[in-house]
């Protein structure tokens, strides 16, 4: 196998193994909410609100997946639905004031597990990781562009 072969099938061994440890993760920081529940919910945050379908489009999932995603959350108290005052036939998903607690914490203790592991990581290095992370999901922004 080519050396950039080989940097490749890396790559994508350790992307994999970093995405069943942020599952994990998720799982042990709140037992009832998903990878993807955490992700919908800091969506909620970032846009202050917004429809399901808007969710569904936005992170190319199937309206159904986003449908038991979102009534979860609402059965554990961390989203609600309101009438869009600009359309009273729309319904717009906010986080309550459990829920933006919830994404908090879970965002802190992220936060501190990133800081921990790349503690002894030298400026250059963690500038170097962050653009390249940068320029991996911005190709990612293409929709023929796998994983």
């Amino acid at each position: 196998m080519a050396h950039r072969d080989e940097s490749v099938a890396t790559i994508q061994r350790e992307l994999t193994a970093f995405a069943r440890r942020a599952r994990a993760t998720a799982a042990r920081m709140h037992p009832e909410l998903s990878l993807v529940s955490f992700t919908l919910l800091a969506h909620l945050e970032d846009q202050q609100g917004c429809r399901a379908t808007d969710l569904a489009a936005h992170y190319l999932l199937d309206k159904s997946t986003v449908s038991r995603q979102v009534a979860t959350l609402q059965r554990l108290g961390l989203v609600e639905r309101r009438v869009d005052p600009d359309d009273q036939r729309v319904q717009v998903l906010h986080l309550t004031a459990a829920g933006a607690e919830t994404l908090a914490q879970v965002a802190a203790s992220r936060l501190a597990a990133f800081q921990e592991r790349l503690a002894d990581w030298n400026e250059a290095d963690l500038s170097r990781f962050a653009d390249y992370l940068l320029r991996y999901n911005g190709a990612a922004q293409d929709p023929s562009a796998d994983g």
